[in-house]
C-alpha cells in the first residue's frame, strides 16, 4: 500500500513525513525543498501482535506496513508545468491514496507560498490542478473512445462513463464524488485518474490545539465541511507536536502523550485511517519462529489469504484453522480454545476477517 503526501509548499508535508518515517527527508521554510519524492515505510501499529509475541517469543516479529510518499508541494499552475509540476503529478499517479496536508494555524515565522493562511483556497488551488490533469486525460480517453465506437458499438457505455467524469470535471468537482456501479467502475480501471483516489484530509493544527477535535478553529470546521461533503476522511493533527513525539524514546512517548493530554497520537490515527481508508485488514499468524500480520482487502477468501503467504499454499490449499483473537485473548492459548471449542476449520468459500488469527493446511 502506497500513500501520496501531497499540499502546497511549507503546509508541513516533509514535516509530518519525518514524524511519520523518521526518515530524515530536507524540511525547510522555502518552497521546494522537496523535489524528488522520499519514500518511507511504516508499521501498522497492532497490539494484537504484542500479544502473539508474548505467547510464543518469537524469533521475528512482523508488522503490515505501509508506504508514504512526500511529494513536492504543488502550487497553481502546476497541470501546465509550473513549479515542477507535472513531475509531481505522475508521482501522484503511483499511488494508492492520497493524504492532503492542508495548514490551519498561524506562524509569521513560517511562510506561505500564497502569502496568508486561507485553507479552502489553498485546497482548491491543489484540488483544480489535479482536476486540470484529469480533463486532459478524460479528453483524450473520450475522443479515442469515439473513434473506436465507430467499429464496436458496444464502447458507448464506456464513453457515458468518461463523459459522466468529464462533466463531473468541469464543473470544478473531484472525480471521486461521482457515484458509479460496479461496472462503470471496470470502464475506469485503466485510466488512472488523480481525483478519483480516495483521500485523507489532514488539518495541519497549532500545538494549542493537539489530541482534541478543534471545533473552534474556523480553518479546521471549513475543510471538515468540506471533506464530509465528499464523503472523505479528515484529521486535525499538528505535525510539529508529532514530530517531537516520534524523536522520544519508546518508553517515554507513552508518558508525553498523557502530559499532554493526548489520547493516541496523530500518527496512530493517521495509519490506522489510511488502512481502513483502502479496506483493508489483516489476518494474523503466530509460532516459535515468528509472529507476524498480513495485509488483505476486506471480502478475500481463505485460498487468496494463503497465497499472500506462499503461492504453494494456495495452489494446494485444503482448510484454514483459525480462531479469532477475541477468543484467543479469552481464552490464552489455543489448546484452550480447542477444547473450548471456538478454533474451526473453514474451507475454501470462508471470508476471511480482520484479526483472524490461522494455520493454513496445505498440500502441494
Amino acid at each position: 500500500m502506497k500513500l501520496g503526501i501531497v499540499g502546497l509548499p511549507n503546509v508541513g508535508k516533509s514535516t509530518l513525513f519525518n514524524a511519520l518515517t523518521n526518515a530524515g527527508a530536507e524540511s525547510a521554510n522555502y518552497p521546494f525543498c522537496t523535489i524528488e519524492p522520499n519514500v518511507g515505510v511504516v508499521a501498522v501499529p497492532d497490539n494484537r501482535l504484542d500479544f502473539l509475541a508474548d505467547l510464543y517469543h518469537p524469533e521475528k516479529y512482523t508488522p503490515a506496513t505501509i508506504e508514504f510518499v512526500d511529494i513536492a508541494g504543488l502550487v497553481r499552475g502546476a497541470s501546465k508545468g509550473e513549479g515542477l509540476g507535472n513531475k509531481f503529478l505522475s508521482h501522484i499517479r503511483e499511488v494508492d491514496a492520497i493524504i492532503h496536508i492542508v495548514r490551519c494555524f498561524e506562524n509569521e515565522n513560517i511562510i506561505h507560498v500564497d502569502g496568508k493562511i486561507d485553507p479552502m483556497r489553498d485546497l482548491e488551488t491543489i484540488n483544480l490542478e489535479l482536476i486540470f490533469s484529469d480533463i486532459e486525460m478524460v479528453e483524450r480517453r473520450i475522443d479515442r473512445t469515439k473513434k473506436a465506437m465507430r467499429a464496436d458499438k458496444k464502447l458507448e457505455a464506456e464513453l457515458q462513463v468518461y463523459e459522466k467524469i468529464l462533466a463531473c470535471l468541469e464543473s470544478g468537482k473531484c472525480a471521486r464524488t461521482v457515484a458509479l456501479t460496479d461496472d462503470e467502475e471496470a470502464c475506469l480501471y485503466d485510466t488512472p485518474l488523480l481525483t478519483r483516489k480516495p483521500v485523507i484530509y489532514v488539518a495541519n493544527v497549532g500545538e494549542d490545539e493537539a489530541g482534541a477535535e478543534p471545533l473552534d478553529n474556523p480553518a479546521y470546521c471549513s475543510l471538515k465541511a468540506y471533506a464530509e461533503e465528499e464523503n472523505s476522511q479528515i484529521l486535525a493533527i499538528c505535525a510539529g507536536i508529532e514530530a517531537e513525539i516520534a524523536e522520544l524514546p519508546a518508553d517515554e512517548k507513552a508518558m508525553f502523550l498523557e502530559e499532554m493530554g493526548i489520547r493516541e497520537s496523530g500518527l496512530d490515527r493517521l495509519i490506522k485511517a489510511s488502512y481502513s481508508l483502502l479496506g483493508l485488514i489483516s489476518f494474523l499468524t503466530g509460532g516459535p519462529q515468528e509472529v507476524r500480520a498480513w495485509t488483505i482487502r476486506r471480502g478475500t477468501l481463505a485460498p487468496q489469504a494463503a497465497g499472500k503467504i506462499h503461492s504453494d499454499f494456495e495452489r494446494g490449499f485444503i482448510r484454514a484453522e483459525i480462531v479469532s483473537f477475541e477468543d484467543l485473548v479469552r481464552y490464552g492459548s489455543i489448546p484452550a480454545c480447542k477444547e473450548a471449542g471456538v478454533y474451526r476449520s473453514e474451507g475454501k468459500d470462508y471470508v476471511m476477517k480482520d484479526g483472524d488469527v490461522v494455520l493454513f493446511r496445505f498440500n502441494v
